[in-house]
């Protein structure tokens, strides 16, 4: 596993307090998502090796700030 992502910080879950998990999808984007109800954030998607780690730092911005989407029923 790559040493930058053992630096990012999660928070918990902005909605239910569950741990937040830094998810790589398929080599391309990067977001984060909730253990325990779902939420997710956007996917933040990377090109290169070097926007790699920018990506990872996005998503986990997005999460630390509350922007999470919620797989359930809408308001």
């Amino acid at each position: 596993m790559d040493a930058f992502l053992h630096e990012i910080s999660l928070q918990d879950c902005p909605l239910c307090g569950g741990p937040g998990v830094l998810n790589e999808e398929g080599g391309w984007a990067f977001s984060v998502l909730c253990g325990d109800c779902g939420c997710h954030t956007a996917l933040a998607e990377f090109k290169s090796p070097e926007e790699r780690e920018q990506a990872a730092a996005a998503a986990a911005l997005c999460w630390n700030m509350g922007k999470v989407v919620h797989p359930g029923p809408g308001d």
